[in-house]
């Protein structure tokens, strides 16, 4: 068998391999390796991409998609048209998390949130003959636009679901439930920085194509190739379809890839990109979240894309392909300040507010932009205007706002579960300042995605205010807000990438100073900007307050007031790998996990599933070991034994893990080591203070995040 194999040199101190092992507290493990992979340590190249799908996501540059075919659906079917860009007196503290303890609560119940299976559980892979993986099995002839290749019809009109049969079954997708979702034929659904196309098609025609070794039609550079997917056949399985496709690259290079599309009734809630509560049946209307999804799959950065041969699945498998696409490079921009989307829950409801969000950048830069995410929604949000401004006082800017602009409009719709970056601004982003992102949502709004703890007070106008993101003064925001809704991250142009710190409510600040940015990623920020070692990295903080590493705490689905987030392995792909220039994530979570009776060896095995597709992705990969929570209410005995196990396992894995960090053994106490140091305790026995986040910061050596 024939594949392209790389074998890349993970930097240490001065680039020398290996590295010292420091036991002592606070001390840093680290060491590097040369490892062959395949197709996956990947150098950061430039990319040329089409500036027509710019607009789709407001990034200046973004991946080619598969050039559109016949089968267009009439324009007058839809009042937006194909190709639609993009798209509140009370405190609303109603937003709510799990209390400030992390403590552990069940998930809001839905009947659709049954135990599902896990993507990260992948069945063992199908067996592939050795000639289609080197391509010589591939179809004749040249590869075709995806839409040439649709063989499926998926979508029916509520009137005539016998038009289409997704699963064999006479089963289909709603077009009235995907038309209030947003999802309008031709339009443009953008995905962790990749525009995929949902099928231009009328209901009844041909939208899908069963994946079966066809050869798409598919250029540009990119991080990933993202697959806008369902698994869906006669035979229901709960475990979808799975198979190994392959990537051609210009210069006539290739790589393997492996693409699992979860079951479109049955597939895992949270990790769907689109739910809808209905699907069409021969017999009317059914109940019950069917399911669609965008799965990435790595690509070879440093090469150009020819073309991609879908898995050969087989028809009967039922591995259904709508759209596909390269994620954009974030070539020439850094993640200066992110946060997670940690559930879906209901608002007011407002009417025609302006929400004034604070957040504080890390790196800085000449110019930036934003980004905006519908996550978890099953609905489209509009987008008045909004603007950004460094903070005066409260609410006030220090100077006046400067609009944004998403593909050259005043405003955007989000459709459910898409994104939309705003178009690059001359706005220069000092680092280490509070910025202000003011956003007008003209409409009324019920239910959104947030981020749910924030150690930060934002601002919030009243119902019927209208556009107040272009004023300076902060008079018309009188209301505070302690959660970031829809917003997910601000850019700045140039500058190294990104550092990601994954964890939970002890990285997201829960008992650091509110307001004061002290939370450890905070701190790292600055240790980095202050040296010149290693480059300044940005840090983006993605801790959601009583995250787990294994298992979900928001269900994936509808409005819930259980906002710690899907697990840390199901965000892996929105929150890690697809972020701005991300060259690094330091993973520090694990003791959610333990406190809720998750044994060492499940948080140990996700841990090693983590790095091993970061790894894949061409992505370092630190691990912190967990900190002492002796003295918290349900810190009980066991749960200290698989804090021990799991700490033992980290500090020996450097032949897995890029780096270590003993966060443990920066804040314990010698004498009770299941305890912190009552210097560090933030009074609750489980988060650190300032200073405890201070020493977390200065356990980390800088150079081994490069």
């Amino acid at each position: 068998m024939t594949r392209m194999l790389r074998t890349s040199k993970r930097r240490g101190s001065g680039g020398t391999p290996g590295g010292p092992l420091d036991g002592t507290p606070g001390g840093t493990f680290s060491g590097t390796r040369h490892r062959p992979v395949a197709a996956a340590r990947r150098a950061v190249a430039t990319g040329v991409v089409a500036v027509a799908t710019a607009c789709a996501l407001g990034l200046g540059a973004l991946p080619a998609t598969a050039a559109p075919g016949p089968d267009r659906a009439d324009t007058a079917a839809d009042a937006d048209g194909p190709g639609t860009t993009g798209p509140h007196a009370t405190r609303p503290d109603a937003l709510t998390r799990d209390p400030a303890s992390d403590a552990t609560s069940d998930a809001a119940s839905d009947p659709a949130s049954d135990p599902a299976p896990d993507p990260a559980q992948d069945p063992a892979p199908d067996p592939v003959p050795d000639r289609f993986l080197t391509g010589e099995a591939a179809p004749d002839g040249d590869p075709l636009p995806l839409e040439r290749l649709f063989d499926n019809r998926g979508v029916s009109d509520d009137t005539r679901p016998g038009a289409a049969d997704f699963d064999g079954r006479g089963d289909s997708f709603s077009a009235q439930e995907l038309r209030a979702a947003g999802w309008t034929p031709g339009r443009t659904i953008a995905v962790d920085g990749a525009a995929l196309r949902w099928p231009a098609t009328a209901p009844g025609r041909p939208d899908n194509v069963l994946a079966d070794g066809q050869s798409v039609r598919l250029t540009g550079r990119g991080e990933a190739l993202t697959f806008l997917v369902a698994g869906g056949s006669r035979a229901e399985s709960r475990d979808g379809a799975a198979g190994t496709g392959l990537v051609r690259y210009r210069d006539g290079s290739r790589s393997p890839y492996r693409l699992r599309a979860p079951d479109w009734r049955n597939g895992p809630l949270p990790t769907k990109l689109l739910g809808l509560p209905h699907r069409n049946t021969p017999d009317g209307r059914r109940a019950g979240t069917i399911r669609l999804y965008a799965v990435a799959v790595p690509v070879d950065r440093g090469r150009e894309v020819s073309s991609v041969v879908l898995p050969r699945a087989g028809r009967e498998a039922g591995l259904h392909v709508f759209s596909l696409a390269l994620r954009s490079p974030s070539n020439g921009w850094t993640g200066s300040w992110a946060a997670s989307t940690s559930g879906y829950t209901t608002v007011g409801p407002w009417t025609d507010r302006t929400l004034r969000l604070v957040v504080h950048s890390s790196a800085g830069g000449p110019r930036t932009r934003i980004r905006l995410e519908n996550t978890f929604s099953p609905a489209p949000v509009r987008i008045g205007h909004a603007t950004v401004a460094l903070q005066g006082k409260g609410a006030a800017a220090a100077g006046r706002p400067v609009p944004l602009t998403f593909g050259d409009r005043a405003g955007a719709e989000l459709p459910a579960g898409a994104q939309q970056f705003s178009d690059p601004v001359g706005f220069r982003v000092p680092p280490d300042t509070n910025l202000l992102v003011s956003i007008h949502l003209p409409g009324t709004v019920r239910a959104l995605p947030v981020h749910s703890y924030t150690s930060q007070t934002s601002y919030l106008s009243a119902d019927g205010a209208g556009d107040r993101t272009g004023e300076r003064g902060g008079e018309a925001y009188g209301t505070a807000l302690s959660n970031w809704p829809l917003l997910t991250g601000v850019d700045v142009a140039g500058g190294p990438g990104s550092v990601v710190a994954l964890g939970d409510s002890i990285t997201d600040g829960e008992r650091s100073t509110p307001g004061g940015n002290r939370r450890w990623p905070d701190l790292l920020a600055r240790r980095l900007r202050d040296q010149r070692d290693v480059p300044r990295f940005g840090v983006l903080n993605h801790g959601i307050s009583g995250n787990r590493v294994v298992t979900d705490r928001y269900p994936g689905t509808g409005a819930s007031s259980v906002l710690s987030g899907v697990s840390a392995e199901h965000r892996l792909e929105r929150d890690v790998l697809a972020q701005t220039g991300a060259r690094t994530v330091v993973v520090f979570e694990g003791v959610n996990d333990i406190r809720a009776g998750t044994t060492a060896d499940e948080v140990i095995a996700s841990l090693k599933r983590i790095t091993a597709t970061a790894h894949e992705r061409g992505m370092r990969v630190a691990v912190a070991t967990i900190a002492p929570c002796g003295g918290f209410f349900d810190c009980t005995a066991e749960a200290e034994s698989y804090r021990v196990a799991i700490n033992r396992h980290i500090r020996a894995g450097l032949g897995l893990y890029d780096a270590v960090f003993d966060f443990d053994a920066a804040i314990r106490d010698p004498d009770r080591p299941d305890r912190m140091l009552p210097r560090f305790d933030g009074g609750d026995h489980l988060h650190p203070n300032d200073a405890g986040m201070r020493a977390f910061s200065e356990a980390i050596d800088l150079r081994r995040l490069v």
